[in-house]
Parts: structure tokens; sequence; C-alpha cells
């Protein structure tokens, strides 16, 4: 399959002036190992392998009744700190310095406290870092998770977009530049696609002296393989 290739990229490239021979494994664009940080029992799912989701869905949560009730009680505190302090700000002329600042203290410190009852709440609420697509699930509605013992419950990718991570031979470190030309085929799959490097990574890989690059995909299968040539300086 190889000298196949070979030959006919060569032959359908023949205006440029070198091919560089590569082999590439496809990865996702983004991908991610999602976790609580937080300790709880798992209240609800919202997803499932295969999951659609947008950046920001909620993909499950913790137990979290007593948090949000603690939530709602200082953002009220917070609301009625901020009446009394805007009502202080009124008459701030004609009352003592010390009394408006005690004022000014109750709200500060209401806000605050508000804050760091609605971080405590996020932390039992687990969201989609970016658009993609779920695909793992280690987690079902009773579990239990612990903070202290942080696991990964699910892994995200993205839906579309995908990189495939070529390795070529270390001594064309300095011919293969980005945006040239890579011409590949996939593992069991006939047809012929191109893309354009968009990076060469600074170090080798050590264990098999190849140079190592990336190239953008569109909708290939994660962990599919293959080879290609790379088009490098054309006339």
């Amino acid at each position: 399959m190889k000298k196949l290739l070979i030959s006919m990229i060569m032959m359908a490239t023949a205006i440029y002036a070198e091919e560089v021979y590569a082999t590439f494994q496809v990865e996702a664009d983004k991908s991610a190992e999602l976790a609580f940080s937080s300790s709880g029992i798992v209240n609800k799912v919202h997803i499932d392998v295969g999951s659609i989701v947008k950046k920001d869905d909620v993909l499950a949560s913790l137990e979290n009744s007593d948090l949000k009730a603690m939530l709602e009680s200082a953002q009220a505190a917070e609301k009625y700190a901020k009446k009394d302090f805007d009502r202080q700000q009124k008459v701030k002329q004609v009352i003592d310095q010390a009394q408006f600042d005690q004022y000014a203290y109750k709200y500060e410190n209401a806000k605050a406290q508000a804050a760091y009852q609605k971080a405590l709440f996020e932390k039992t609420v687990l969201k989609a870092p970016f658009d993609g697509v779920i695909f793992k699930k280690m987690v079902e509605e009773g579990d239990v998770v612990s903070g202290a013992m942080i696991r990964t419950i699910l892994m995200i990718q993205s839906l579309h977009e995908r990189k495939l991570i070529l390795t070529f031979d270390q001594k064309y470190h300095a011919t293969v530049k980005v945006g040239d030309l890579f011409k590949y085929k996939v593992d069991g799959d006939d047809n012929l696609y191109e893309g354009k490097i968009i990076k060469i990574y600074p170090a080798l890989d050590i264990d098999k002296r190849k140079v190592i690059a990336e190239v953008e995909a569109k909708d290939l299968m994660v962990g599919l393989f293959g080879e290609g040539m790379i088009i490098t300086n054309e006339k």
C-alpha cells in the first residue's frame, strides 16, 4: 500500500520539488476528562455516550439542596444589606462616618458570603467546557464521588474538528514548514484527502527519532491512522 500511495501522489504532484513521507494518527482537536471537585452523591446525569452538548450545558449534578438553601439565604442577606447601605449613602453627610462604615462593611461582607456560597454550589454542577460529544461515561445516578479523591466521570471531545498527528524522518526537520500541503489516505479508505500543516513540534519523538507535526481535519474517527506525503518547496 505504501509503494502504491507514494507512486500515486508523486504522479499527481509532479510540479513540486520534494515529497516527504509521513504516517499519522487521528486525534480530536479538543478533548477533556471531566470530574467533580466536590464530594457528594450524584443526583442527576443529563447525558449519555454519544450525547452532543454545547458549552456550559449541565452534564451532571450532585445532591445539593443544602447548598442551594445556603446560597439563597446568603443572597437574601446580600439583598437587604445593600438596601441598608443604599439608604445610608443618601444621608451620608449627616451621620457619623464610623456608623456609615459599619453598613458598608456589612454589605461587602454579605457580598463575599454570597459569592462564596455560589462557588460552593457551582462545584456540585458539572458543565461542558466546550461544544462537543460525550464519548465515555463512568458514572451513574446514586454514585458517590469525593473531592479528596478526584476521578474522571465523563470524557468529551470536539464533535467535528480533528487533527492528524504526523511523524516523519528527522532529516527533513528543516525542510517541512507550517503551511505545507499534506496529501494522505486513511487506512481502509480509498479516498485521497489533503490538508495543511498547522504546527510543527519543537522537539523530536526521542524513541523513534521522528519529527511531529499537526494537520487540521474534519469528521474522521478518532484513533484511525494512515499515511501520506508532505509536499514542500512548491515551484
